[in-house]
């Protein structure tokens, strides 16, 4: 028989979840039920996205120093915004992954081979340029850069997951970002 849990959202939190992890077996799966809302306010929206993008500091030389006010930002919201936070970094790196802004990226390369790790953290630096700069790449591929790279924005959430809970980041977003993960965009 199923044990039905009624739980206030106000209730939810890291600590629950582990009490919960405590009092059943690792082969137990459990269902998270999240009723309608008549509103469609997003827990984590795209401004809010942008909004800890907003907060690399380009000043800084170090990549982890860059991140750090974003990193100590997001760490500072509800756990469940982290993974929010993951799928829409993943969203944005999986609207890039497309035919024509990888025929963009080969005509900076000497060869004619596409990196799928280059062409990634190309992706990265478009990414953490901000909203303006991710928008004009995604409209227009011919603008996709050269000389751009920033593979560490990928562990922004786990940096920000283990700050904030003291554990490992162990989550697979909703989209793919991986190169050519994108099928129809490559069709």
């Amino acid at each position: 028989m199923a044990t039905v849990l009624k739980v206030s959202i106000n209730d939810l939190n890291s600590q629950f979840f582990y009490d919960l992890g405590q009092q059943i077996s690792d082969t137990d799966e459990i269902e998270i039920r999240i009723p309608e809302k008549k509103s469609k306010i997003e827990i984590f929206s795209d401004a809010d996205f942008w909004q800890v993008i907003s907060l690399f500091d380009w000043s800084k030389e170090a990549s982890d120093e860059i991140m750090a006010p974003a990193i100590k930002e997001l760490a500072g919201m509800p756990v469940v915004n982290i993974y929010l936070f993951a799928d829409k970094l993943s969203e944005k790196l999986y609207q890039l992954d497309t035919r024509l802004h990888g025929e963009a990226y080969l005509k900076n390369e000497s060869d004619d081979y596409l990196s799928v790790d280059d062409f990634l953290y190309i992706r990265c630096a478009v990414v953490a340029e901000g909203k303006a700069y991710f928008d004009k790449v995604l409209a227009n591929p011919s603008e996709f850069p050269a000389d751009l790279s920033f593979e560490p924005i990928l562990n922004l959430p786990d940096q920000a997951y283990e700050l904030k809970t003291g554990r490992t980041f162990d989550y697979f977003p909703t989209l793919s970002y991986e190169t050519y993960s994108n099928k129809k965009a490559w069709d």
